[in-house]
């Protein structure tokens, strides 16, 4: 868990937009209770911290092996969405709208997207009470790509684009 403890301790960007209120067990819960599944712990842990907004340029990208309609090499993670419902801002919480309207599959919980590509917990395999795989949503070209197996190998791949490129991912 070094890896993550490291990225926790630094995820999150400059900026107070998409930022929600303090997490708290009750918001957690009643989130819970409205998505319809258990969120994972590590990504509470991370929400603990700062509940949504800009993530930092560090931890910006995740690595993909495949081209996307973003990058070559990566998806990009420039926000991660909190939970709650301050000043209209997207939230988890907005999961359910989102699907509908983008024509998505169903159980996800949308994390960071601009409507036509998103990254979602995805519940599909694992169950509304499992550990849900991540996985990367393009719209507009029908395509999905898995990212990770979960929340905290998702977590330990992200990086900065910069050094994806170094890598020649």
């Amino acid at each position: 868990m070094a890896r993550f403890d490291e990225v926790k301790a630094t995820f999150w960007g400059e900026g107070r937009y998409g930022v929600q209120p303090p997490l708290t067990d009750a918001v957690v819960q009643d989130a819970e209770r409205r998505l319809g599944v258990r969120l994972p712990a590590l990504l509470l842990e991370i929400l603990r911290v700062r509940n949504g907004g800009a993530v930092a340029e560090l931890w910006n990208a995740f690595p993909t092996d495949v081209p996307t309609s973003w990058s070559e090499n990566h998806v990009p993670l420039d926000d991660m969405m909190g939970i709650g419902r301050h000043d209209g801002q997207s939230s988890l919480l907005d999961t359910a709208y989102l699907v509908e309207e983008w024509g998505l599959p169903s159980p996800l919980v949308l994390l960071s997207g601009d409507g036509h590509c998103w990254i979602a917990l995805d519940y599909r395999v694992c169950g509304k009470g499992g550990e849900p795989s991540l996985t990367w949503f393009d719209v507009d070209d029908g395509t999905e790509l898995p990212l990770a197996a979960d929340f905290q190998t998702f977590v330990d791949g992200c990086g900065h684009v910069a050094r994806f490129r170094q890598l020649g991912r």
